[in-house]
């Protein structure tokens, strides 16, 4: 009698694994598998000619003074100078305080687009500089951005 109790918690957690895993919510787009190329094959060869590729405004920004407890932000502008399709996989920053927002549908050759950074400096003081990894589907997959402030206490000289 105990080992079938046993068993039916055991078929229970399974069970209640195997859904949970799989759930997305139903809000996730789904992207075309046609539109990420890697060049990079078990021999070598790249051809990177068809991907796309970023070419940012700028990736580094400076803030200069900032009031310690003040959130600010910056728009990393940026265009598609390559030959398909640019997806932005994900956004990744070093810290908690900074926030990305990118674009999550493709950006089409010659089109543009911005990542938003917001940097709040509440519980900050001094020179502050961190790091936003963009990964896409371009040659290298990873760009990295860098944000920076000088972050003063309340009653400072701005």
């Amino acid at each position: 009698m105990k080992f079938r109790g046993l068993y039916l918690i055991l078929l229970v957690i399974t069970g209640l694994y195997f859904t949970s895993c799989n759930s997305s919510g139903g809000k996730e787009e789904k992207i075309s598998t046609d539109l990420v190329k890697n060049p990079n094959t078990a021999g070598g060869d790249k051809n990177s000619g068809t991907l796309p590729a970023f070419k940012f405004e700028e990736i580094d920004h400076d803030f200069g003074k900032v009031i310690q407890g003040e959130s600010v932000s910056y728009e990393f502008k940026f265009s598609n100078t390559g030959k398909s399709d640019l997806i932005i996989v994900d956004v990744s920053t070093s810290c908690g305080c900074t926030v990305p927002s990118f674009p999550r549908t493709p950006i089409r050759p010659g089109e543009t687009g911005a990542i938003k950074v917001s940097f709040n400096s509440a519980g900050k003081f001094g020179f502050q500089a961190k790091n936003i990894l963009v990964v896409a589907n371009t040659q290298p997959n990873t760009t990295l951005l860098r944000i920076k402030a000088q972050v003063t206490g309340p009653n400072s000289d701005k």
